[in-house]
């Protein structure tokens, strides 16, 4: 997948769903809103419901705490195998997110929130902010990178809730969280990286291959690094100190949170032909680490290592 990733920052007024509700903060647990029997919903399914006026804005206080895709399509007009692929995604993440399915003949309010132009559409919330991931018909493969996309960035903010898929889970065959995961997730919720990172070095030390663990602490080490820091000020204090490794770290860090990840590849690889020793040696090692937090397989993790490698040698 060749887009950015997306902050929620960044998406703020692309779609307007203000007049909708003004989500409050909750549980970081709370169940699934309970789905309609209709409109590309599983009956019975935690992870895949109906959004209608109704009940929209319960399904953004829970994008919260645990992220959700708001998925736009017609009856009438097709967008039912899209649905069926986006729910097949939706249903084998563990409930790590939720797809609220959106009708647009039954539901021209929201249609009209949601600036509606083409059909099918999909836009992730977080926090409540509209996220816009895409338009058109796409395939599996290409909805399950967007959607790894967007769990990135709720992990980066600190949007790990889940939704309990229950006993659903077991009887489809889904493969648990290790207690480990559940503990990084559980802390991650509070805002204890110490926990979430404590928590992934017992998974590794149990599999060392475990890349969720590796990819996990990669992005609570990234969540710590960014917290609280104003972006306004490291910038400028990036500009003005050129030479200042620690702040063009923090940018490029800032960088990757706000989805603009060749920017700050690009930061450390330039970086990189400029220092030497010591210096050299940890701002290649910080580049790796966000390469794990984008995900190896992404085109621009493989551009980057390609940069990095000629800037090296």
């Amino acid at each position: 997948m060749t887009s950015q990733p997306f902050s929620t920052a960044a998406a703020r007024g692309a779609v307007d769903l203000s007049g909708l509700s003004q989500p409050q903060p909750t549980g970081t647990r709370a169940p699934a809103p309970a789905p309609d029997q209709g409109g590309g919903a599983r009956p019975g399914s935690p992870v895949v419901v109906e959004a209608t006026e109704a009940t929209i804005q319960q399904i953004m206080q829970q994008s919260v705490s645990v992220p959700s895709v708001l998925l736009v399509w017609s009856a009438t007009r097709g967008g039912r195998e899209v649905v069926a692929d986006f729910a097949a995604v939706a249903e084998a993440s563990g409930g790590r997110f939720v797809l609220a399915t959106v009708d647009v003949d039954a539901n021209p309010g929201l249609a009209q929130a949601l600036q509606v132009q083409q059909i099918p559409m999909a836009v992730g919330l977080l926090q409540g902010q509209p996220v816009p991931l895409f338009v058109g018909s796409q395939p599996k493969d290409v909805i399950q990178q967007y959607v790894d996309e967007l769990l990135k960035v709720a992990v980066a903010n600190g949007i790990t809730g889940r939704v309990d898929v229950g006993e659903q889970a077991d009887a489809e065959g889904e493969v648990p969280m290790s207690p480990e995961h559940e503990e990084a997730f559980t802390a991650l919720e509070r805002g204890d990286f110490e926990g979430a990172r404590a928590a992934y070095d017992k998974a590794l030390a149990k599999d060392p291959k475990d890349r969720d663990a590796q990819v996990g602490k990669a992005q609570v080490d990234l969540l710590e690094r960014t917290t609280g820091v104003d972006l306004q000020v490291a910038r400028t204090a990036a500009a003005d100190n050129p030479a200042d490794v620690e702040a063009q770290l923090l940018v490029a860090d800032l960088d990757v949170m706000g989805g603009h990840v060749e920017d700050a590849f690009l930061r450390l690889v330039d970086l990189v032909r400029t220092l030497a020793g010591d210096d050299r040696e940890r701002v290649r090692v910080h580049l790796i680490t966000l390469f794990d937090v984008v995900g190896s397989e992404d085109p621009r993790v493989k551009k980057g290592r390609t940069s990095l490698m000629s800037a090296l040698f």
